[in-house]
């Protein structure tokens, strides 16, 4: 099975999340501060070596009524730069609230101050992302 890296893309965070060697399950890894392209793709890709990361997931940004938002254009924008910078597919799947259910899940479930939420909610979001596509996806 082919080991996946899910993304939850932002301008100032990169949410992380990696699927177990199975294929089954998606883990929240980590949250990369943004510092430039260049830099954001060495880490990207030194996550892809250590894993041995086969796909890309990332998730795309479509407004509620089905349009692409503002978002969605550099969404595609860092996935063709990325694509060049790894040499991996990348694929995309609707994000739709999945931002919104991580916060959620942060706040109802693990109760969380806003500032630990700010820390872990794009590597939460990103492992939603991740267990969406493989599920839709076995």
């Amino acid at each position: 099975m082919q080991r996946l890296l899910g993304i939850d893309y932002g301008h100032r965070r990169i949410g992380l999340a990696l699927s177990d060697p199975l294929g089954i399950t998606a883990q929240p890894l980590e949250v990369l501060e943004r510092v430039s392209l260049k830099e954001d793709f060495a880490r990207i890709a030194a996550i892809v070596a250590k894993y041995g990361v086969e796909k890309i997931v990332l998730g795309l940004p479509i407004n509620m009524n089905g349009t692409e938002s503002g978002l969605t254009s550099d969404v595609r924008r860092f996935a063709e730069e990325l694509r060049e910078s790894v040499a991996l597919p990348v694929e995309f799947i609707d994000e739709r609230l999945t931002t919104m259910q991580a916060e959620r899940m942060l706040v109802e479930e693990a109760d969380m101050s806003r500032e630990k939420r700010k820390k872990v909610r794009d590597k939460l979001a990103a492992s939603l992302i991740l267990q969406s596509y493989m599920d839709q996806n076995p």
